[in-house]
């Protein structure tokens, strides 16, 4: 049967670091990438992985690039520290990779917000490939790259998201400024246009197109910071073209 490697970047996580190991203990190999964490994330990883590897981090990309020069499994899977790969997905996994009629899968991921996993704020990741040929691109939301058909796996990963409303915003503003950085490095600048259109179709697409609204308070809450997470990139732009940061 081919040999599946989790990987796992990790920063101050030692809160959910645990039970993510543990829902990944039926893979052949497990490496955490860890970005010097200042609490016990170390300790606990060393306890539950085959590897531990640390390095400064610059961006995402380049971190899991990383640790996939270190895996030796035929199969790769990655994995957040706030994510559970329960059994049924352990299970759908397994079957995937022996029957290997596809070169890459995605997995599922329902939010989880104020307390309650978001049915309808969920997002296709692709995050089980095969190892050989595999590379990520890309600041922030960086992109897997993989030659292949791909295809989704059924089974949801439970996603524990965001820690709070601060947490999530917080997010979003770190992500800005990568994504921000990006945009500048391509020669991109900021309109009034772009600074009132795109947060205005992420907030009706989130809400209204993917059904956000059925989700109730916690629904229009995401959508919301979702759509200050997009202007507040374009105003980051508009900083750095300025010469601002």
């Amino acid at each position: 049967m081919p040999t599946l490697t989790v990987i796992l970047p990790t920063y101050n996580e030692e809160a959910y670091l645990e039970a993510a190991l543990r829902s990944v203990r039926f893979a052949d190999e497990v490496i955490v990438i860890d970005s010097y964490s200042t609490d016990e994330t170390p300790e606990i990883a060393l306890k539950y992985s085959d590897l531990f590897l640390q390095r400064t981090f610059d961006n995402f990309s380049s971190q899991k690039n990383f640790a996939l020069e270190h895996a030796t499994g035929d199969w790769v899977l990655f994995v957040d520290a706030d994510e559970r790969i329960t059994y049924p997905l352990q299970m759908e996994i397994k079957e995937a990779i022996e029957k290997e009629t596809h070169e890459g899968y995605k997995l599922s991921f329902p939010h989880f917000f104020m307390n309650r996993f978001l049915n309808h704020h969920s997002s296709d990741v692709l995050r089980l490939v095969k190892r050989i040929g595999t590379k990520y691109d890309g600041l922030v939301h960086e992109k897997l790259n993989v030659s292949g058909r791909i295809a989704t796996l059924k089974n949801p990963v439970l996603h524990f998201t965001y820690k709070g409303l601060d947490h999530y915003i917080e997010k979003r503003e770190s992500y800005a400024w990568f994504q921000a950085e990006q945009l500048q490095k391509k020669g991109k600048k900021a309109s009034l246009f772009l600074l009132f259109f795109k947060p205005t179709w992420r907030f009706f697409s989130s809400y209204i197109l993917k059904g956000g609204f059925k989700d109730g308070i916690p629904g229009l809450s995401i959508s919301a910071v979702n759509a200050y997470g997009v202007f507040s990139r374009y105003v980051k732009l508009i900083l750095l073209n300025r010469g601002m940061r």
